[in-house]
């Protein structure tokens, strides 16, 4: 059975990975025309659900995996409201991703919800780096 669960784990990060290169995702779609921006935000849009489909299998894996692990409780704590940011900002980011592409099929402005979503792209990409930094070294 563990062997299965560091499977999904792995399978799961696979999928977080995305959000490694989302900063620089979001910065690439300022330049494009609008039909084009409008097509990346809705494949941004798809790609971040399938991550936060990821960060579940994350949390439920890695709670299998903690389980069977002797790990400080300071780490679980810390690894469990790190997963919990990142699904909220992934969460919140998906309102400015759904308002980005309404706002361009009305033929609005979207620099707030590009701004919004280059602050949360990063805000996921430094809470990914951090994760992977304690998950090499747990204590």
């Amino acid at each position: 059975m563990g062997a299965i669960m560091y499977f999904v784990h792995i399978l799961g990060a696979v999928s977080v990975g995305f959000y490694l290169l989302l900063p620089f995702v979001v910065a690439a779609i300022s330049k494009l025309s609008v039909p084009a921006q409008e097509g990346s935000i809705a494949a941004v849009r798809t790609f971040n659900r399938i991550a936060q489909y990821g960060l579940i299998i994350q949390l439920l894996s890695g709670g299998y995996i903690m389980s069977q692990g002797e790990y400080g409780v300071s780490w679980m704590i810390l690894v469990v409201v790190i997963f919990l940011a990142m699904l909220a900002i992934a969460g919140i980011m998906g309102k400015s991703l759904r308002l980005g592409i309404a706002g361009i099929q009305e033929k609005r402005d979207i620099s707030s919800e590009k701004g919004k979503l280059r602050t949360f792209s990063i805000i996921l990409a430094v809470l990914l780096l951090v994760m992977l930094w304690i998950m090499v070294n747990p204590w």
